[in-house]
């Protein structure tokens, strides 16, 4: 990530350095996170970009805070993914983005397209589906139908890379294998240096222009995803629908690598939920402070982990361990979040309490409640004639003289777990100190361990 962002700032500079040469150059970056940490290392560089935003040159597009994996995120994570981003560019640019712009994530789970229409986006734009390796996808303009019938315009460039140089090799591909070619004429060439940074080059720029109008070859044009996508639908109004899941028959050992990081996360969102519950209902019923501050950077390291290379496991493993450091960092904020908030609730006295963040009843606890603990019976030994007896009101346990478990007894079911004349000792041997010659050991050091 410390790399990222000086990738970002050079990438970022040298688009800026082209729009001053060439007025027909367009940029298009997603990720709210990039210029969130351009505007926090570099604020002069930010100002320009600032000022090329509002001539529509430089445009943040995608709507989310990062390019994130959408399969194990949960639900409510993507959720966040959208409102912390478009939030971000709406504060800075005052622009509402509309599409969705994830060209390298692997694969994209079914309740995607109801939760980004959700979020105000119109258009879905992906590039690693021409990756599968058995089944290629029938279309690469068309309608993506969401689990609970929800659909967005989505397209996928025939180019197949999302790196394009602008080369006559891609452009005829992208015109031969465009699937929907007959009932659409337009497809989107991504282009620039986008894996490593850099961007467009004059050279890329030179290209296009060289193709605004040349036989032989299709033509091609800047442009924005806006109005890319507003052309397209357009022209194919009622393109045809997948329904369900975009699989994608590749990288499959992402689900399955870097566990430590998959934990990090969910254990993650989980206090997450727990820290938002106490302390919004601290502040409501205490007046306590809401920490809106704290919980925001939160979200976003958070956030910021679920990108399309982290969470999936698909890093160096220099970045896996700065995840795990970051992910020690969130747990512990949020229980300091959350130990602060029920102690606000709770209020002051020596009493111990219950929390359940659960959305149904435990133990006696109501569902997203608090109350007071019931005192358990304890256990206290009784002397016995053969040794001590034990009973708690869940279980009747016997042990004998030399400290061996000769009974225990459920007493709601009546069981017995220890055989007729069977004992137990605390290392799980018999009780039976072993002949005289067993092999490794001997009377007096059984006999010790036991009874320890």
């Amino acid at each position: 990530m410390r790399e990222t962002v000086r990738k970002v700032a050079r990438t970022f500079s040298n688009v800026l350095s082209l729009m001053d040469e060439d007025p027909d150059v367009h940029f298009a970056a997603s990720s709210a996170q990039q210029y969130a940490w351009i505007k926090e290392r570099y604020p002069d560089l930010f100002e320009r970009i600032r000022t090329r935003v509002a001539e529509g040159r430089f445009v943040p597009v995608g709507s989310m805070w990062v390019e994130s994996d959408t399969n194990m995120p949960g639900s409510e994570a993507l959720v966040r993914q959208f409102l912390v981003g478009k939030s971000f560019f709406l504060r800075e640019f005052g622009i509402e983005t509309e599409e969705v712009w994830l060209p390298d994530s692997f694969g994209y789970t079914a309740a995607l397209p109801q939760i980004a229409r959700a979020a105000g986006a119109r258009w879905f734009l992906t590039q690693k589906l021409s990756w599968s390796e058995t089944n290629r996808m029938p279309h690469h303009t068309f309608s993506w139908e969401g689990i609970d019938g929800t659909r967005i315009f989505t397209h996928f460039p025939p180019v197949d890379t999302y790196n394009a140089r602008v080369t006559a090799a891609e452009l005829a591909h992208a015109e031969r294998t465009f699937a929907d070619k007959g009932r659409s004429s337009v497809s989107l060439l991504p282009y620039g240096y986008g894996d490593g940074g850099g961007g467009p080059t004059r050279e890329m720029a030179a290209a296009i222009a060289r193709t605004g109008s040349l036989e032989g070859s299709p033509r091609v044009v800047h442009s924005t995803p806006r109005q890319f996508f507003e052309t397209a639908e357009a022209e194919y109004p009622r393109p045809e629908v997948w329904s369900g899941e975009l699989y994608l028959e590749f990288h499959r050992g992402t689900y399955t690598s870097h566990l430590a990081t998959k934990q990090g996360n969910r254990r993650s969102e989980h206090l997450l939920r727990e820290a938002e519950l106490w302390a919004a209902t601290a502040a409501v019923r205490t007046g306590a402070e809401y920490p809106a501050e704290r919980l925001r950077k939160v979200w976003e390291t958070v956030l910021l982990q679920q990108f399309h290379d982290i969470l999936p496991g698909s890093s160096i493993a220099w970045v896996h361990r700065d995840a795990e450091r970051n992910y020690a960092f969130v747990a512990a904020e949020l229980e300091q979040i959350i130990a602060d908030s029920l102690r606000a609730l709770v209020g002051d006295g020596d009493r111990t309490v219950v929390a359940n963040a659960a959305p149904h009843a435990s133990a006696g606890v109501p569902a997203l409640g608090v109350a007071a603990a019931e005192e358990e019976p304890a256990a206290v030994p009784v002397p016995d004639a053969d040794g001590w007896l034990f009973d708690n009101g869940v279980i009747r346990v016997r042990v004998d003289a030399r400290g061996l478990i000769v009974s225990a007894v459920d007493l709601a079911s009546g069981r017995e777990a220890i055989a007729r004349g069977g004992r137990r000792g605390c290392c799980s041997c018999t009780g039976t100190p072993p002949r005289s010659g067993t092999r490794g050991t001997s009377t007096s050091t059984t006999a010790t361990r036991c009874a320890t």
